[in-house]
């Protein structure tokens, strides 16, 4: 008879390492299969200093491109040469990060290994606005999630077609969107520059209003159904026979039957003392916000010149993007950060110029990126008490609900509601 996961006494006693959206959602519903819960996380949930804080707000089921495609290649050296483009990668960090590069790349090498993980991704993206919004509700922040599409602006219909492979795939994955001409777009964002005359408006996207206030009102609902934070972070584990006993923090021990490892782009030692060596990098990301800007977009959106996203936030008006490949340790470039907001600038030029410094905040965090776009979610090597769930990339916050619901799942010993083998950690051997 299969081991059903079950201590003796009954109730399993499970450790979720981070508070992020994948941790916070995971705790959730780790609570609801009936587990106890203790949340480690060394920093207030939903603080700047996590990705969830700053990212780009959108809550996007179409985001099932990764970021290497066919021909990325030809443009490394640009990458090398320019230190502000949209992905710049650091010389001095070039020798350390040249193994996870080189899988970069050959994992969108051709449109048929794009389309595997764009296969992979919508099944855990698929209705995340909803996901989301019932567990805003529940949380008692509804009004968080908003449910108004997501709109990708150009500068005409051949800037659009250019990207034909990407949408191409996204409409073999059963995303639709509405094609917008000059004038239905200008009708829709006044605001918007004359230099955009086309759009794809994608209705079944989402977003949030402040990431952070919802992260942590989500660990608040964890703690209120009966989990226990500890703000202390995790450096190891105590394994013996092949099943957990314990997770080790800076703090001592916390006794445990299970653990998930949902750290972000720190989740890599981690994932190393439960016996797998994972490629996860950080793709660091910015994004600069302007408070009180009197105008902006009325749906979220993203101008192809500058592959950022655009959105209103209860904070202010956000502009996310950037991918700079530096690690962990490297100061942040804010040149970077101001790239971002002069474009936002010149995509709604009514917004006022020589803002004071307190009505401009900027901010830096780091995406926990495998080198093939899809996360690590799956039983670790040295025994299956202990579940990777990290390495989403650019889709973190949108994927968090579903993720939470597999690894409770696969804790659990239940039927997972998706396939979770495109995830495995032992994909990379």
């Amino acid at each position: 008879m299969p081991d059903s996961g079950m201590p003796e006494g009954g109730t399993p006693h499970s450790v979720v390492i981070g508070a992020g959206i994948v941790g916070a959602c995971t705790a959730l519903a780790l609570l609801r299969e009936g587990h106890r819960v203790t949340i480690l996380e060394p920093g207030p949930p939903g603080g700047e200093q996590a990705a969830s804080y700053g990212n780009g707000c959108w809550l996007s089921p179409m985001s099932v491109i990764p970021p290497a495609v066919p021909g990325l290649w030809r443009k490394v050296p640009g990458f090398l040469a320019d230190p502000l483009g949209p992905l710049a990668i650091r010389w001095s960090y070039l020798p350390r990060v040249l193994p996870w590069l080189a899988r970069y790349l050959l994992s969108g090498w051709t449109e048929a290994r794009v389309a595997r993980t764009a296969v992979a991704l919508r099944a855990l993206l698929r209705d995340a606005p909803a996901l989301h919004a019932d567990l805003a509700e529940a949380a008692g922040v509804g009004g968080l999630i908003e449910r108004r599409g997501l709109m990708y602006v150009y500068p005409d219909r051949a800037a659009f077609e250019a990207e034909a492979m990407s949408w191409r795939i996204r409409r073999q994955v059963g995303i639709d969107w509405i094609e917008l001409s000059a004038e239905e777009l200008h009708q829709r964002e006044p605001a918007l520059d004359r230099r955009y005359g086309f759009a794809a408006l994608v209705e079944e996207g989402g977003h949030c209003r402040d990431p952070g206030a919802y992260v942590a009102a989500l660990v608040a609902l964890a703690e209120a159904e009966g989990a226990r934070r500890v703000a202390a972070p995790a450096t190891g584990f105590r394994i013996e026979g092949g099943r957990l006993r314990a997770v080790r923090t800076d703090a001592g021990e916390i006794a445990a039957d299970r653990a998930v490892i949902s750290a972000g782009a720190r989740s890599k030692a981690l994932a190393a003392a439960a016996g797998d060596r994972l490629p996860l990098e950080t793709e660091r990301g910015y994004h600069a916000m302007i408070a009180d800007p009197g105008t902006g977009p009325r749906t979220p959106l993203m101008p192809s010149d500058g592959k950022m996203s655009i959105t209103w936030t209860d904070r202010g008006l956000r502009c996310a993007g950037q991918v700079e490949i530096a690690g962990l340790d490297a100061a942040p470039n804010w040149q970077r950060a101001d790239i971002l907001r002069d474009h936002l600038m010149r995509s709604f030029p009514a917004l006022p110029r020589d803002l004071p410094a307190e009505r401009v905040r900027v901010w830096m965090g780091h995406r926990p990126s495998t080198p093939d776009g899809l996360p690590c979610i799956g039983p670790a090597r040295a025994t299956p008490d202990i579940v990777h769930a990290f390495g989403h990339g650019h889709v973190g916050l949108v994927a968090g609900p579903r993720t939470g619901r597999l690894v409770a799942q696969l804790l659990a010993g239940r039927p997972p509601e998706l396939d979770p083998r495109p995830y495995d950690p032992r994909r990379f051997g």
